[in-house]
């Protein structure tokens, strides 16, 4: 079964590239990439090591800026904007290396990123646990999650999959438009991702997801729209089966194996 039943991503443009370029000296790590992603879209980035995959996922979520071209938020060029200005646009990333504070609790973790969502910093943590309509919101992000029972731990204490999943939780924290995941299967035992999956397909259509995956099962189980990079280059965007029968895509990932299943 998969998660991608009806064309969710059939809204008006959320993001667009357009023919943007990243250079680090000589190297072309991204050359001239256009891309569209529709609101409400279930969208999948993939492509084979050094495809640029990675580095397009730095300039749109702002962590690192382009060469040339533009990248637009509803219509909004969003190019030179810093990560925090284009959180307050509604943007929210989760990145391969956590960046959760370990030290602090699970529910603490989630307070703390509604501190950063618009109107939520007026006071510190203490402040804002006190209230009960957003200790409530904590609450009811970490059961939708699927950590129902963990809120009072430790996040170092969280297994990896664990972790994964209060990063979600955390990013939705923000009240996101558009959730921009960065390999959020790695590292995870199969039964984990087949959870992350599910909670990333149960998300409501005012969310849009934009992934960047190495593992093809979880795209083709999630994703309505797969765009495949190679060598820094756009190959093409298409609904799963288009991209599984690609010969293009076939050719890229050198065979047919990794990308038939």
């Amino acid at each position: 079964m998969t998660h991608h039943d009806h064309d969710r991503g059939d809204g008006h443009p959320i993001l667009e590239l357009r023919r943007v370029s990243r250079h680090f000296g000589s190297f072309r790590a991204l050359d001239e990439v256009s891309l569209t992603v529709r609101a409400g879209a279930r969208q999948a980035i993939i492509g084979p090591n050094g495809a640029g995959k990675s580095t397009l996922f730095g300039l749109i979520s702002g962590t690192l800026p382009a060469t040339a071209g533009a990248v637009l938020l509803d219509g909004r060029d969003v190019t030179r904007l810093p990560v925090h200005r284009r959180v307050g646009l509604g943007v929210a990333a989760t990145f391969q290396h956590s960046r959760l504070f370990l030290r602090e609790s699970v529910l603490e973790n989630v307070l703390l990123a509604l501190l950063r969502r618009p109107g939520g910093g007026l006071g510190g943590l203490r402040k804002i646990a006190a209230r009960p309509k957003t200790l409530a919101q904590a609450h009811a992000l970490l059961d939708q999650v699927g950590l129902p029972s963990r809120h009072e731990a430790p996040a170092a204490e969280l297994s990896h999959g664990e972790r994964r999943q209060l990063e979600v939780a955390v990013a939705l924290a923000t009240d996101p438009r558009l959730l921009l995941l960065d390999e959020p299967a790695a590292g995870m035992s199969p039964a984990e991702t087949a959870r992350l999956t599910a909670l990333l397909a149960a998300l409501p259509d005012e969310v849009t997801v934009l992934l960047v995956e190495h593992d093809l099962d979880m795209v083709f189980e999630l994703a309505d729209t797969v765009t495949v990079m190679h060598l820094g280059r756009h190959l093409m965007t298409g609904a799963p089966d288009e991209v599984r029968a690609s010969a293009a895509v076939q050719s890229a990932y050198l065979g047919t194996a990794e990308v038939s299943s």
